[in-house]
């Protein structure tokens, strides 16, 4: 059922994705040619807040901190998975792996290795920031409009 913690909180994580995805965009070679990856995770956060964040909202304040943590990593897995997903399927099409068994480990080292990325100071303090923001608005969002 639709709510209005619901709504809130995938606005949030939405924004959030493509804000970090912006961010990382800038520790990248200019040379990155990066598509739709920025809509891609806002569209992801979207479906992250609605599903994990905004059905946990309304359980208080002290939970509302564990919700929005729980969000941003969740978020941030199915980023790296779909992303990776993604850069398996273009080195697939090249023939860069012998066999299925090959690109589907494949997908967890490329996760490892997009990972890394984020473990960048300036994009670790947006996913805290964010995660705050998050499990704070949807938690007031909940009290408010029940």
């Amino acid at each position: 059922m639709p709510t209005a913690a619901k709504l809130v909180a995938a606005l949030c994580l939405a924004a959030l994705g493509f804000g970090v995805s912006e961010l990382i965009k800038t520790l990248m070679p200019a040379s990155t040619a990066f598509g739709s990856f920025s809509f891609i995770n806002a569209g992801l956060g979207l479906v992250v807040g609605w599903i994990v964040v905004g059905n946990r909202a309304g359980r208080g304040q002290a939970a509302a901190v564990g919700n929005g943590i729980t969000g941003v990593v969740s978020l941030v897995f199915w980023g790296l998975f779909i992303q990776a997903v993604n850069e398996m399927v273009k080195k697939a099409m090249q023939h860069h792996y012998d066999g299925p068994v090959e690109a589907f480990v494949a997908v967890f080292q490329i996760m490892v290795d997009f990972g890394a990325m984020l473990l960048d100071p300036k994009v670790l303090l947006a996913l805290l920031c964010g995660a705050l923001v998050t499990g704070y608005f949807s938690e007031v969002a909940a009290g408010r409009w029940r």
